[in-house]
């Protein structure tokens, strides 16, 4: 197996284009578990630590743009005001140890359905921006996940940066495991409301092939709020909405039955975590007024 240590972005890109099959290394959570099950074996591994450029945020013209690398300890200490949805689902992430290496980017790399950054990325409508020595290109998250650990990536192309739309207002998330800590979510789920355009998105982990939102959902409680004039009045949420959201949650997930769960448990948790975080970023828009 070949290691290639690129030292800047510019040779990253051309070591990929010469290696389309080099396997990208950052934090490696996902990566060196699979070497060392033998479970995967690429031909090149493509260490990204060196480039510094991967391993930062900005903002750039009203987004907030994390580099592929940065970990989710740094989203969660620098970032926790800005992104707390994120920050949520960052301190749900293995151990101290999987945070400081582990990273957004890595975690769109894999692609898992599992992942628990996508629900937050699907529910702040995030775009990839991904790279090869051809150029550059963005790609919606609604559109990055194709499939079980499959992506909209090219072969030859690598995850720069992730960007988030700043100034949306309230995201929750929660997830359900077998424990509290170092587990893979049985099911996860994000919703985060935009009351600047009287929209909402959600997202859903671990219960499909691929992350996904509840657009039934999220098209039914936009226009209960609109319709009640609650985006202006910061009403109480009536418990028929919250419960009607839940349910059209559930019906969203194409759960499969396995070690950490069956299906019904699924579609159950789901319905719960949605009435449950909505209920939260609606207490957390009111406090806002």
């Amino acid at each position: 197996m070949d290691f290639l240590r690129p030292g800047s972005w510019a040779e990253a890109l051309a070591a990929k284009a010469e290696q389309p099959a080099a396997a990208p290394l950052a934090g490696g959570t996902d990566l060196m578990v699979e070497i060392n099950f033998d479970r995967r074996r690429p031909e090149a591994l493509l260490d990204l630590n060196p480039v510094s450029e991967l391993a930062d945020w900005a903002i750039e013209d009203g987004e907030l743009v994390l580099g592929a690398t940065l970990p989710y300890a740094r989203v969660i200490t620098e970032l926790g005001d800005r992104l707390p949805g994120l920050a949520m689902a960052s301190r749900t992430i293995g151990s101290p140890q999987i945070r400081n290496r582990g990273s957004v980017g890595g975690n769109l790399g894999s692609a898992s359905p599992a992942g628990d950054s996508h629900p937050v990325l699907l529910a702040l409508n995030a775009t990839v921006e991904v790279a090869s020595a051809r150029g550059s290109r963005l790609i919606p998250v609604d559109d990055f996940y194709l499939g079980p650990k499959r992506s909209a990536l090219a072969p030859d192309e690598l995850i720069r940066a992730v960007r988030i739309p700043e100034g949306s207002g309230p995201c929750q998330f929660a997830k359900v495991g077998t424990r509290n800590a170092m587990v893979i979510a049985v099911c996860s789920f994000a919703v985060a409301l935009h009351p600047a355009t009287g929209s909402v998105r959600t997202g859903i982990g671990s219960a499909a092939p691929t992350p996904l939102r509840a657009t039934a959902a999220e098209a039914f409680l936009a226009g209960e709020l609109d319709s009640a004039g609650h985006w202006e009045s910061r009403a109480e949420l009536t418990a028929t909405a919250a419960a009607r959201f839940g349910e059209l949650v559930a019906q969203a997930a194409t759960p499969i039955d396995d070690v950490r769960g069956t299906a019904s448990y699924r579609r159950q948790a789901l319905a719960v975590l949605a009435r449950r975080t909505l209920t939260w970023a609606w207490q957390e828009y009111r406090a806002c007024a």
